[in-house]
């Protein structure tokens, strides 16, 4: 699932947005299907021109789909707490240009 963020910044605030961790039943993983709903969104995610996806989720799975550390980008969740598992995809390059924040998902996902 993704969904609109909203990111505070020092200056100025803006959105992006954020994808739902994936999930896929055991008995169904390793078989691409979480590969390919991430694929899909993204596609989706560029079609619509929305070039900047944050994700909260597991460090060793979402690195594999180009996902980079977001507070090595100037992002951050909450508290630095949550750095090691928070990252930030760039789809078209220069996207992050001049950009950081806090980022905060929407209320209904009960996270913020």
């Amino acid at each position: 699932m993704f969904s609109p963020v909203k990111i505070v910044g020092y200056i100025n605030d803006w959105e992006a947005i954020g994808l739902g961790p994936v999930a896929v039943l055991p008995e169904y993983q390793r078989q691409g299907i979480g590969s390919s709903l991430i694929y899909a969104g993204l596609e989706v995610c560029c079609q619509l021109d929305q070039y900047i996806v944050f994700v909260l989720g597991h460090h060793d799975y979402y690195p594999r789909f180009g996902f980079e550390l977001a507070s090595r980008k100037g992002f951050h969740y909450k508290s630095t707490e949550y750095d090691p598992n928070f990252f930030v995809l760039e789809l078209k390059h220069g996207a992050l240009l001049g950009k950081f924040g806090y980022v905060h998902f929407l209320p209904a996902f009960g996270i913020d």
